[in-house]
């Protein structure tokens, strides 16, 4: 046998060493409330998923809002309790770590960016990209969005029939496409142009597969982070070179060989969009301004264009390396992308479910754009930033979706040490009392639910399971600086709340959720939320504002050979996965088949 056979043997054999060895030390004894163990060697923590939103939120409603699960490395801590939140994200951010995995997988796949680096790394790069996200520059940006919207839009309607009558259109993929197109435009300046092409460039399609590709080899995470950790890069690769090869048959391992080319591909588009920034800025090519009636969006400026000049100026303690540029590059792209198509998937569906608040919005949309009803050019709504952003219904219909289903229902922490977390509901102990303080041993996995967050009913009031986007109309529209925000307390009373006079949603007696939108978990909080939350929700408004305005949505109707009628269903995984149930549909194919016809004048009415 050769040297090499022998070394990747090793490696593979010391993983498997270091997984045992962390099954051996497993966390035991925590004296929290919690369903059945299940399985003996993976717990019960899969039935998160398994059993999708209902089971997710059912468990913290009957068990308190830190609850006791099992998984492969122990007992397991599911949290969904404000106070216990703002010290995980918050307060105690330094105890409550991402995991390693989590960490060293992201670096393999994006490289040094936001999401794969801690301590003053993270910090660092933080403090350069807060700024990038400003509101100044999100109004500068919207213009980018317009002729994609519009693109859209007119796409569908091309596809409709001439008389007025509707069709069944999966529109999945084609919001796949405008969210693909929205984020390399508008963080890359890459023209992407998926909604025009007849096919994606591979860059592009490397941008599509890569989110379903995670969710699928999320069990190799620990074994990746291992070999990683322990092995130089050359050896790194030689294993990966071992798993890789085309003669192993399995899927999986055909799952392995494609994430491999598809990590390669984008690195390889991600180094010559940057180098050709790099290139423009330093011959002074990238343009200054933006005129915002501009309707040429390969002419103006982009969030990676903001991001190069503002490191330029930065001091050489505070600069990013080009590695860590390009990592940036790549985690926006994937966080913005996979994201903002299941939230407009979502928010589509739900429109097409409610048609009253489908008209309401409909109306809402007409008037701020001063359309008449019997005026025939509705083919657009591009709306000044402030206007659009600052759509009362819009608003709502964007914010309750986000809310009831964030893109992300849960995140994983470790604790680095022996903690205790405080409770502000006292919850379930294994006595069967009450307990308002609940301590972590070292290493303890914990599970930030943010699904159950967003629908506590202590929190959001009784009906928070229920989708009512006009609960937010009674909530003040002007949201709290972020200094105030900062200055909100778990312990005293909530500075935002005495400065209105009508009460704000998620916030009782003082207590909020410790998140950066809305007082929800949606987007976390703390110095790891989602830095491009203001993008994400700029561009949901934008896509949706041009929809609706020309097009009208509702559930499918038609029934099949066997009379069966298309009924959608949403699997929780990675993120929310939208597949029509059996026996219509197979149960695992992604898709959102509705009926899509033009408005009419009644569709307008609420």
């Amino acid at each position: 046998m050769s040297l090499i056979p022998v070394c990747v043997l090793g490696s593979l054999s010391f993983a498997l060493y270091k997984v045992l060895v962390l099954l051996l030390r497993r966390p035991h004894g925590i004296d929290l409330d919690g369903p059945n163990r299940g399985n003996w060697l993976t717990g019960n923590i899969t039935s998160l998923f398994e059993g999708g939103v209902d089971y997710c939120v059912h468990i913290a409603e009957k068990y308190g809002g830190a609850v006791r699960l099992h998984g492969p490395l122990g007992e397991t801590v599911y949290v969904s309790d404000p106070r216990a939140l703002h010290h995980m994200v918050v307060k105690d951010q330094h105890i409550f770590e991402e995991p390693n995995p989590f960490i060293m997988s992201n670096k393999l796949v994006f490289g040094e960016g936001l999401i794969s680096t801690v301590g003053e790394q993270h910090r660092r790069q933080r403090k350069l990209l807060n700024p990038v996200f400003s509101t100044s520059n999100m109004r500068r940006l919207l213009c980018i969005l317009h002729p994609i919207s519009d693109r859209l839009t007119s796409t569908l309607a091309s596809k409709l029939p001439a008389d007025g009558s509707h069709r069944e259109i999966d529109v999945l993929p084609w919001l796949s496409r405008c969210a693909l197109d929205g984020v390399c435009q508008g963080i890359l300046g890459y023209p992407s142009n998926t909604l025009s092409a007849a096919e994606n460039d591979p860059y592009a399609e490397a941008l599509r597969k890569i989110g379903p590709l995670i969710g699928k080899l999320m069990k190799v995470r620990p074994i990746a982070a291992i070999v990683m950790q322990y092995c130089s890069p050359y050896w790194a690769r030689k294993v990966l070179d071992l798993v890789t090869v085309p003669w192993l048959p399995t899927q999986f391992m055909a799952d392995v060989r494609e994430m491999r080319h598809i990590v390669e591909t984008m690195d390889s588009a991600s180094r010559k969009a940057f180098s050709e920034k790099k290139a423009a800025m330093k011959a002074d090519e990238m343009p200054n301004s933006i005129d915002t009636t501009c309707r040429d969006s390969n002419a103006m400026t982009s969030m990676m264009d903001i991001m190069l000049k503002a490191n330029a100026v930065s001091s050489n303690m505070e600069r990013l390396t080009d590695a860590e540029m390009l990592g940036q590059m790549n985690v926006m792209v994937f966080a913005g992308l996979d994201t903002t198509t299941s939230a407009l998937a979502r928010c589509i569906y739900l429109l097409a479910k409610h048609f009253g608040a489908q008209g309401r919005l409909r109306s809402e949309i007409r008037d701020a754009t001063k359309i008449l009803e019997d005026d025939s050019d509705m083919s657009s709504a591009e709306l000044p930033y402030d206007v659009l952003m600052n759509l009362p219904f819009l608003d709502g219909v964007v914010k309750e979706t986000l809310r009831l289903y964030p893109s992300l229902p849960v995140m994983a922490r470790v604790t680095s040490k022996a903690t205790t977390l405080p409770l502000e509901f006292p919850t379930r102990s294994r006595s069967g009392g009450y307990t308002s303080a609940v301590a972590i041993p070292e290493g303890t996995f914990t599970i930030i639910s943010i699904l159950a967050a967003n629908r506590h009913r202590g929190m959001w009031g009784a009906d928070a399971n229920e989708w009512r986007p006009e609960r937010w109309l009674s909530s003040p529209l002007a949201a709290p600086s972020q200094a105030q925000e900062a200055n909100c307390s778990l312990d005293g009373e909530d500075v935002a709340s005495t400065l209105r006079s009508a009460p704000v949603l998620g916030v009782k007696d003082g207590v909020r959720f410790p998140g950066v939108y809305s007082n929800m978990m949606t987007f976390l909080g703390g110095s790891h939320s989602c830095i491009g939350f203001k993008f994400a929700e700029m561009e949901l408004k934008q896509v949706l504002a041009t929809l609706v305005l020309r097009l009208h949505f509702s559930l499918p109707t038609e029934r099949n050979a066997q009379g069966h009628v298309k009924e959608i269903q949403w699997k929780l995984q990675a993120f929310h996965i939208p597949v029509v149930k059996p026996p219509a549909g197979d149960g695992v194919t992604p898709q959102v088949p509705l009926n899509v016809r033009l408005v009419k004048k009644d569709d307008f009415i609420w």
